[in-house]
């Protein structure tokens, strides 16, 4: 069985990073399509950008065995518990 380490860091590899760089590149075609208006996607792209550095901050902490087995526990299900609920609010819509 993986260890919690393990399986924290592959969710936030292949799934969350993976999602912000996602969003990141949507809001730059919208940047793109709407050059007007790029102030307005400037504090959701800085959000994500943060997001994805704390994200890597976590992977720092695993790689460096700095993160407690507590809370990589704690992280793991509350990143889980995050995508979950975001899968069933794109099923609704």
């Amino acid at each position: 069985m993986m260890d919690c380490f393990t399986k924290l860091k592959e969710l936030i590899e292949n799934v969350v990073l993976a999602d912000i760089e996602d969003q990141i590149d949507e809001i730059f075609e919208q940047v793109t399509k709407d050059k007007n208006n790029k102030e307005k996607y400037q504090e959701e792209l800085n959000d994500l950008q943060e997001m994805r550095a704390e994200f890597n901050e976590i992977l720092n902490e695993i790689a460096s065995k700095t993160l407690a087995k507590d809370e990589c526990k704690e992280l793991y299900e509350e990143i889980f518990e995050m995508i979950s609920t975001d899968d069933e609010d794109e099923l609704v819509k």
